[in-house]
C-alpha cells in the first residue's frame, strides 16, 4: 500500500511539473526547440526555451495580452495569450536555408582561423538596453586547440534612448563579444559540478551547459551586491561528428544575474545575450589579420554586412519594437 502510494505521488508530481511548462517543437521534426526567445506587447523577453524546447508557463500571463516568438533572429510566430498558453506548440522553423561552411586553406598549419557573424545585448529587467552585431575572427592554436585571439573586423553598436540626454547609453558597457568558452576542447565541458544535457537533431547535435558561479548570497561592496549568478552555454555541432574545432557551427551564451542597491527595495535583473555562428573555417601561419577596437562608444564598418540575407540581424526584431529609439552609435571606419 505503501509503495502505491508513493507510485501516486510521484505520478502526480510529474503531472503538475508538466502542466507548468510551454513546450516548442519543431512541426518538420518533432524534436524541441532551443533557444525560443519569447516577447511580449512591450518588447520585453519574458521566457528563453531550454535545450528541451521548455518555458515555465508562470512567466506568460494574461495581461501581456500579445507574444512574439523569434528562432534563429527571426519572428517565426505572432500569438495571443490563448494561443501560447498551452503545452505543446508547434512552429514552422525552417525560415531559411542553412548557409554551409566555407572550408578554405584546408592544409593543415599552425593556426586554425573561424570566421563568422555575431550579435550580443544586454536586457535588464526584460527590457532591451544596448544591442551590437558584426563579424568577427577566432584565431586557435592548431596543436593545443586553444584560443589565441579574437579579432573584430566590423560592428554596429545600438542603444535604447528612451530618457532624456540618453540616461541608458551606459547600458552599452555590458556588450561583449562571444568568448567561445568549452569550444576547441570537446572534454572540458564535461569537468566540474555543470548540468549538462544534449540534443541530436537532423541537421545538428546541440549540447547545453548550465553552469552557477560563486554562491547565491552574492558579494557586496558600497551598498551594492551582486549575486544568483547563472550562465547557460548552447553549442552546436555537425551530426553525428566528433564536436571538436572543425565540427563547430554555432555558440550561444545567455548570463544572468541580480543586482542589488541598498537604496532600492527591489532587486535589478540582468541579462546578457551572445550569439557566434561559423561562416568560414580556415587553416593559416599568420595570425596578424585586419581588425578593430571592439569600441562600446561607437560603430565600426566598412560595409553594409547586415544586408545579407544569412546575417543574424537582431537589430530588425528590436525595432519592430523600438522604431526609432534604437539608435546607432556613429560610424568611425
Amino acid at each position: 500500500m505503501k509503495k502505491i502510494f508513493f507510485l501516486l505521488f510521484f505520478v502526480l508530481l510529474f503531472q503538475v511539473a508538466h502542466a507548468q511548462t510551454i513546450t516548442f517543437i519543431s512541426e518538420k521534426t518533432n524534436k524541441p526547440l532551443p533557444k525560443v526567445s519569447v516577447f511580449a506587447k512591450d518588447g520585453s523577453i519574458v521566457a528563453y526555451s531550454d535545450i528541451d524546447g521548455k518555458i515555465d508557463k508562470n512567466l506568460i500571463t494574461q495581461d501581456q495580452e500579445k507574444f512574439q516568438l523569434v528562432y534563429d533572429n527571426v519572428i517565426l510566430a505572432q500569438l495571443t495569450f490563448s494561443e501560447i498558453n498551452k503545452d505543446i506548440i508547434k512552429l514552422d522553423d525552417k525560415i531559411k536555408d542553412i548557409e554551409p561552411v566555407v572550408i578554405k586553406n584546408e592544409k593543415p598549419a599552425k593556426y586554425i582561423l573561424i570566421k563568422g557573424n555575431f550579435n550580443t545585448y544586454v536586457i535588464v529587467n526584460n527590457q532591451l538596453k544596448s544591442y551590437a552585431d558584426g563579424i568577427i575572427t577566432y584565431i586557435f592554436d592548431n596543436k593545443t586547440k586553444k584560443l589565441k585571439s579574437t579579432n573584430v573586423e566590423q560592428y554596429r553598436i545600438f542603444s535604447l534612448q528612451t530618457e532624456p540626454n540618453g540616461a541608458f547609453s551606459s547600458y552599452t558597457a555590458g556588450l561583449e563579444i562571444p568568448r567561445l568558452k568549452y569550444v576547441g576542447n570537446p572534454e572540458e565541458y564535461k569537468t566540474g559540478k555543470k548540468n549538462i544535457k544534449e540534443l541530436k537533431g537532423d541537421k545538428n547535435d546541440q549540447i547545453e551547459i548550465i553552469d552557477r558561479i560563486g554562491s547565491e548570497k552574492g558579494s557586496t561592496s558600497f551598498g551594492i551586491t551582486l549575486y544568483d549568478f547563472k550562465k547557460i552555454i548552447n553549442l552546436s555541432f555537425e551530426k553525428e561528428s566528433g564536436k571538436t574545432l572543425r565540427d563547430f557551427l554555432e555558440y550561444s551564451e545567455v548570463r544572468y544575474s541580480k543586482i542589488k542597491y541598498k537604496e532600492k527595495p527591489e532587486p535589478t535583473q540582468l541579462a546578457l545575450y551572445n550569439n557566434f555562428y561559423v561562416t568560414e573555417y580556415s587553416f593559416g601561419n599568420d595570425n596578424d589579420i585586419k581588425k578593430v577596437r571592439f569600441n562600446k562608444s561607437n560603430s565600426s564598418y566598412q560595409t553594409s554586412y547586415w544586408e545579407d540575407p544569412s546575417f543574424p540581424n537582431m537589430q530588425k526584431v528590436f525595432s519592430s519594437f523600438f522604431k526609432n529609439d534604437l539608435k546607432e552609435k556613429p560610424n568611425e571606419k
